[in-house]
């Protein structure tokens, strides 16, 4: 029989991410982001700092969750579009569905989307984020126009779709009744409507 990471006598193992996601939400919210340290989370989880770091990096990486499997998800979804999907369906499909969370999970990514948006000791590792996810829009863009992924139209798709998603989470935290596929999906016909 083998030990589930973390356990320890007298504790309800932690079996999931989320669980030591949430339990960090949790603190941050109480304690703020700043002021929590990776013991307090560790302790609050029921884990022990090493175990801590099998699931995350670092303590700014919590904010992000699984963001690099979020990516290689998002980078299949593009390669799947058949080339006779116009450009701008396909990035508008894939934002919202990258953007898609179980209504359960939503009160959760609420919480995550206002420490990545709005907490100063985030934006540096929220800048390398942004550029990783970028990237994939970057390339899906450059393999359908036949030019490099760092040459100026995709990079500039990039960033525009970059910005319409962070226009509609600042729409969707303001707004607790908005629904946020339907704000990414507004949000990049207004920029096709805008620039067409």
């Amino acid at each position: 029989m083998t030990e589930q990471p973390g356990s320890r006598a007298g504790r309800r193992p932690i079996t999931s991410r989320a669980e030591v996601e949430h339990a960090a939400f949790e603190l941050f919210a109480r304690q703020g982001f700043e002021r929590t340290t990776v013991d307090d989370i560790a302790q609050a989880a029921g884990i022990g700092r090493r175990t801590f770091f099998r699931y995350f990096p670092s303590k700014n990486d919590i904010a992000w969750g699984d963001f690099d499997s979020e990516l290689e998800r998002l980078r299949k979804r593009l390669a799947g579009y058949p080339p006779e999907v116009p450009l701008g369906d396909a990035i508008r499909e894939a934002l919202v569905e990258f953007n898609r969370i179980d209504p359960e999970e939503a009160p959760w990514h609420r919480r995550r989307m206002e420490l990545i948006l709005t907490t100063p000791a985030l934006q540096a590792h929220s800048t390398l984020r942004y550029a990783d996810w970028r990237q994939v829009i970057a390339e899906f863009v450059a393999d359908r126009l036949g030019v490099p992924a760092d040459s100026l139209a995709p990079q500039a798709i990039a960033y525009a779709t970059l910005g319409v998603a962070l226009a509609a989470y600042e729409q969707w935290l303001r707004s607790p009744d908005a629904e946020l596929p339907e704000l990414l999906t507004a949000g990049m016909r207004e920029l096709s409507a805008a620039v067409g």
